[in-house]
């Protein structure tokens, strides 16, 4: 059974780091995993996925400052976000799937960067 859980959110300041974790039993078979994220009044959006091979994309909006990992042998999914700014705040969702589907999402973990 896939089950999604997020954690590490929470208040940082700008410059600041945070590393989500997301634990994802059941999800060794599926060739996509993401980070999205929304922010209050505004749509879902990608900040990271990771292929079956093991190639990252990223938005534009966090390139340089966010590194996606995968740990396939424990189903753990890792976001660490570095140089933190406050339009960064947002809930991040884990999110598994197949090819263009994510079909399984986690319940979020709101992050939120103080100026």
């Amino acid at each position: 059974q896939v089950r999604l859980v997020e954690s590490g959110g929470g208040l940082a300041q700008a410059g600041g780091s945070l590393r989500l974790s997301c634990a994802a039993p059941g999800t060794s078979r599926m060739n996509i995993m993401g980070w999205h994220r929304q922010a209050p009044g505004k749509e879902r959006e990608l900040v990271a996925g990771i292929g079956e091979d093991g190639n990252s994309t990223y938005a534009d909006s966090v390139k340089g400052r966010f590194t996606l990992s995968r740990d396939k042998a424990n189903n753990m999914l890792y976001l660490q976000m570095n140089s933190l700014k406050p339009e960064d705040t947002a809930m991040y969702y884990c999110a598994a799937g197949w090819y263009t589907v994510w079909r399984f999402w986690g319940q979020g973990t709101q992050v939120t960067v103080s100026s």
